[in-house]
């Protein structure tokens, strides 16, 4: 188990997947927080695992990721968390029963003196391990669903969405925009050429990259943030070796030397399919095009 974070004496412990820290997550940790203040408990600390527990139990099921492990800290801590907790999710793990889970790893290792999980929160050995199993033993705090739109918000949900390109409805799920970050690569160097440069992310494995198409966002280093159009496929019209790519223009702007830099790609808006063009010249038009709609999206949208 990794711990970013200090822990308390006795703690508040919010235990989930937490993939994408989306609304219903968040509301999971807001309610630690106010159980934290209402006992006057030291800390809430949010306990989460990696791999997916589908990796493990389910291999041909597991499903892309949200946020990377890293990332998922960033925003559960950001979301009201004093500490995270990131177990390792392996067979041994798997195998632990309902009690044991509860005393060998929420009591003594993370000195737990309440728990807060969602309704459909499920562990130990099979997932026999049901709230009323926690309650026995520790406090429990039991947090309804969320639901948006008549449906119940969930991981998988915003992944179909991305997966359809819908990057507007899924920031209405998480409760931000979605983002891809990773390090900035050299690509095929063909956007430098035809005036349109462009930083090729490499994006972390299982990831969940939206649908092939072209949006408008935000590319961000640290301490800088600039407004985009961001390109995912294969290229159709100059067919390369480089496969599916993510890329991203920086508007008006050909003088970035980003290689190497960590970064993050914002989605905000599709706004359009990826097109096949019957050479550069009707490309062209459509980049320009493309990179005025991301100039009137980008200066409206709030920060």
């Amino acid at each position: 188990m990794k711990i970013f974070g200090d822990i308390g004496a006795t703690n508040v412990v919010a235990i989930g997947i937490f993939d994408g820290v989306h609304l219903g997550h968040q509301q999971i940790i807001a309610t630690a927080v106010k159980t934290k203040g209402d006992h006057k408990l030291p800390k809430v600390v949010a306990l989460t695992f990696d791999p997916h527990p589908t990796a493990i139990l389910a291999p041909e099921k597991e499903p892309l990721q949200l946020t990377t492990v890293e990332d998922r800290v960033q925003l559960l801590q950001s979301s009201g968390a004093d500490a995270v907790a990131v177990i390792k999710f392996d067979q041994d793990f798997a195998n632990l029963t309902s009690t044991e889970f509860i005393e060998n790893v929420l009591i003594e290792k993370l000195a737990a003196g309440e728990v807060v999980v969602g309704e459909n929160f499920t562990f130990g050995n099979k997932a026999a391990g049901r709230a009323k199993d926690l309650a026995a033993l520790l406090p429990t705090h039991v947090v309804p669903l969320v639901e948006s739109g008549g449906d119940v918000i969930s991981s998988t949900r915003i992944r179909n969405l991305l997966i359809a390109g819908d990057v507007t409805q899924a920031q209405l799920l998480l409760g931000r925009r979605f983002t891809l970050c990773g390090e900035v690569i050299h690509g095929e160097a063909r956007g430098r050429t035809i005036g349109y440069p462009t930083a090729n992310l490499k994006a972390a494995p299982n990831i969940c990259i939206p649908a092939d198409g072209v949006y408008a966002g935000w590319l961000s280093i640290p301490g800088n943030r600039w407004p985009a159009a961001i390109s995912i496929g294969t290229n159709p019209t100059f067919p390369g070796e480089h496969g599916r790519q993510v890329e991203a223009y920086v508007l008006d702007r050909d003088d970035l030397e980003l290689y190497g830099e960590i970064a993050t790609y914002e989605f905000g808006l599709r706004l359009r399919e990826t097109i096949a063009f019957d050479g550069l010249d009707p490309l062209l038009i459509q980049m320009a095009q493309d990179c005025e709609q991301a100039r009137n999206f980008t200066a409206s949208a709030a920060i």
